[in-house]
């Protein structure tokens, strides 16, 4: 059974995805950017998207197992560590960072994760 998550983003339907989908005891969770003026506003905002997403599949951030974090500016990513670190605790997720334009200049951070179901 596959069961699919939107969080009612503008791009979703713009697009034609949605924010999660839930297969086989696995929850991916689609690139999500965030709101605000600095890297660590959309970095948290994007975080409580994602947050809310896992929370709708039945999961936490303690359970995701992969992120990627894509930047236009790879220096801007420094500023998010903190904020990262406090996010995953003592279950830090395998993860890479690639620094690539986004969908709109506006954009400073989007990040992608896959949890498994507890």
């Amino acid at each position: 059974m596959i069961r699919r998550i939107h969080s009612g983003g503008p791009f979703e339907e713009k697009i034609g995805y949605c924010r999660a989908v839930v297969v086989d005891g696995w929850v991916h969770v689609s690139g999500t950017v965030g709101q605000g003026d600095t890297v660590t506003a959309q970095c948290q905002s994007a975080l409580d998207v994602i947050g809310a997403a896992l929370s709708k599949a039945g999961a936490g951030f303690k359970d995701v197992v992969r992120v990627h974090y894509y930047l236009p500016d790879a220096s801007d990513f420094e500023a998010c560590w903190p904020i990262l670190s406090e996010t995953f605790g003592a279950h830090p997720p395998a993860a890479t960072m690639i620094e690539a334009a986004l969908i709109d200049p506006k954009y400073r951070i989007e990040i992608e994760v896959t949890a498994k179901l507890p």
